[in-house]
């Protein structure tokens, strides 16, 4: 059993210090190894007990995820070579009186030696810990590489475990309600490949030819274990739902751990997702403009460890050509039954229907019955623990709804979504020609209507940036030497982070309740930029603890990887104030619409020259326009105009944020 490293949060890590050494008998959950990075030092912990078997790396490795850090023997590893050795000694010890007892004791030492059993364990589901909630096997059953075998819950999400082996069930090593996590044993299964070998054994003529099917069938076993279908899922992408814009995949390509599979848009950006692992494309599950959600499958993906049993079995197919034609036959009637009742069982929902179905607390089974009847789950009373939609919940619903008088639902039918009237016929007028919005134009539709819901005002001002223009005059050559573009836009981040410090409000949230604000302890700025496909708003993480200077390297980089659609969901997430430039675009003043849940926005226009009263005489001063929109809820107007005042001196003289 060999123990990697967990998702820690970063790329890479350093081992500080190796917790154990070989010999060394570790229980669950015991540390092993202690890694650093720039962010924090973690402490590894075992996913099984066992006895450390070898140490895989050393003090000052780099690692990353899926790096194998040792080697431990677990109980049942250790009992299975006390099987296999046993009856071995036996036939060592036997008295040879002459050939024929001799042959009949070898199949019996190969038949022991391939019954091996397999470790069935949790894989990555995404979560730390989840709940057992459903087994879905006994033992003795025979089960099939990716049938389910367990149902795991998690406050996010059910999920069923598939076995990565074909098999035997001879043990279940988990109860209902458990809690588990990644690398614990589910089940121990008796490997297939075993009970054919059991089955040739006694037609074998001799030792010697008895080897061949023992090594092949032993062989296998660690190759089947090792094989993997991953699913890549949605990830969080910050929002509730994006569509599919672009698959940048087939299915029988070969991909890399981190090489882009698709392209999502939402309202706020274009984001590429990209894969978990390495292998060839199985499936894919997604369509153009499809509409996903975090969590959906998006493509199955073979890791690369999962060719070798295939090839594996083939061989022992070719090798015994006698039994092919009856397993062949099996085989081909049990997909027969499995395809038929797949088709029996229609799925009367649509897919939006379903992903919603797909957030709510809910088993297998109940999802199926759902599916087969056509219902919301969302629209159930949930009576089960947690609110856990039960069978007897789903029936119920069903059964009020067929009691219940029928009302026609045409006016819900006939609603426009933006709740405007329909469009007249404009062919009387000379026609139309109609041409398609973006996909971030079309996905951000929703957020914007949020704003009709907003009681918005803004606050104009004028900020004097004479001397702040001049002063960046002067730094701007020595910073374009560094690669670095030093615009009027970090500066007004700096003093807007500085500002904010002092006046929370303004990057505070309307609590859901609306009769309490929650205010936020740190700041995320987003910084809308314009790219050929739309306006999309990445977060710049803590200008307050920032100087000019970063802040201008930083802007930098979320521009380009905005225009070159290479934003992740993170770069999108957590902003609490949002700036807005029309930068050299023209225009004297507008009204930015406040991105709920955010209360504020500040929108900036182009400066120009113009003359100002010194009280004796007009002076060419650079003025620059400022336009604040304000979630009135939570802000007054009187606080407003203090804001924009102050911003408007930080601005006049940036010396005053050394204070």
């Amino acid at each position: 059993m060999q123990i990697q490293t967990p998702d820690i949060g970063v790329d890479k890590a350093t081992v500080a210090d190796i917790l154990v050494k070989v010999g060394d008998t570790i229980a669950v959950d015991d540390s092993i190894v202690l890694l650093e990075s720039d962010k924090a030092s973690v402490e590894v912990p075992s996913t099984v007990a066992g006895v450390v078997k070898s140490i895989l790396v050393q003090q000052g490795d780099e690692v990353t995820e899926g790096a194998v850090l040792i080697e431990l023997e677990t109980e049942a590893q250790t009992a299975a070579a006390t099987e296999v050795a046993a009856p071995q000694a036996q036939v060592d010890a036997a008295p040879k009186q002459d050939a024929e007892p001799v042959v009949a004791a070898a199949p019996s030492s190969a038949t022991s030696t391939t019954a091996q059993e397999v470790d069935v364990q949790v894989p990555d589901i995404g979560v730390e810990k989840a709940v057992v909630g459903e087994i879905l096997v006994q033992v003795g059953d025979a089960i099939d590489v990716d049938q389910s075998i367990i149902v795991v819950e998690s406050d996010k999400a059910t999920v069923e475990v598939p076995s990565t082996v074909s098999g035997t069930v001879t043990a279940i090593q988990i109860n209902t309600g458990d809690t588990v996590k990644e690398g614990v044993v589910i089940l121990k299964v008796k490997t297939a490949a075993a009970a054919v070998t059991q089955v040739e054994t006694p037609q074998v003529a001799s030792a010697e030819a008895a080897a061949v099917p023992v090594n092949a069938a032993t062989a296998s076993a660690p190759q089947t274990a090792a094989s993997a279908q991953v699913e890549v899922a949605v990830p969080d992408l910050g929002v509730d739902k994006a569509t599919v814009a672009e698959i940048l995949v087939q299915v029988g390509d070969t991909v890399a751990a981190d090489q882009s599979l698709i392209v999502v848009e939402s309202d706020k950006a274009t984001v590429e997702v990209p894969s978990t692992t390495a292998g060839v494309i199985q499936a894919i599950h997604v369509e153009l403009g499809q509409s996903v959600a975090q969590g959906n499958a998006l493509v199955t993906i073979v890791t690369a460890g999962a060719a070798a049993p295939a090839a594996v079995a083939a061989a022992q197919v070719a090798s015994a050509p006698s039994a092919s034609p009856a397993v062949s036959a099996a085989s081909t009637a049990q997909t027969t039954t499995v395809a038929a009742s797949a088709h029996t069982n229609v799925d009367k929902l649509s897919k939006a229907q379903n992903e919603a179905n797909a957030k709510v607390y809910a088993g297998p089974a109940v999802r199926k019955l759902a599916r087969e009847l056509g219902v919301v789950l969302a629209d159930v009373n949930a009576t089960g623990p947690h609110a856990r939609v039960l069978k007897e919940d789903l029936k119920a619903y069903v059964k009020a709804r067929l009691t219940a008088p029928q009302t026609a639902p045409v006016a819900a039918t006939t609603q426009q979504v933006t709740g405007l009237p329909k469009l007249p016929d404009f062919s009387a007028f000379g026609g139309v020609e109609e041409k398609g919005l973006t996909r971030l134009q079309q996905v951000s539709i929703p957020q914007l209507s949020l704003n009709n819901y907003i009681p918005q005002v803004t606050q104009f001002d004028l900020a004097d940036i004479t001397e702040l223009e001049a002063w960046r005059s002067e730094l701007k050559a020595n910073f374009k030497k560094e690669g670095v573009s030093l615009t009027i836009l970090a500066f007004i981040a700096k003093a807007v982070a500085h500002l904010l410090k002092d006046e929370p409000y303004f990057a505070a949230h309307l609590a859901d309740d609306q009769k309490s604000v929650l205010l936020r302890k740190e700041i995320h700025m987003g910084i809308a930029v314009a790219t050929p496909d739309g306006l999309t708003v990445p977060v710049l993480r803590n200008p307050d603890q920032k100087s000019i200077k970063q802040i201008a390297i930083e802007l930098g980089e979320l521009s380009q990887k905005a225009r070159d659609k290479k934003l992740s969901p993170k770069d999108l997430q957590g902003a609490n104030f949002t700036i807005t430039s029309l930068g050299s675009i023209g225009g004297t003043a507008f009204t930015p619409l406040v991105n709920w849940p955010q209360v504020a926005i500040l929108g900036i226009s182009p400066a120009t020259m113009q003359p100002v009263w010194n009280g004796e005489g007009f002076d060419p001063r650079l003025m620059l326009p400022l336009s604040l929109s304000y979630d009135h809820r939570v802000i007054n107007g009187a606080d407003a105009a203090r804001f924009t005042h102050k911003l408007t001196q930080l601005l006049a003289d940036i010396r005053s944020l050394l204070l």
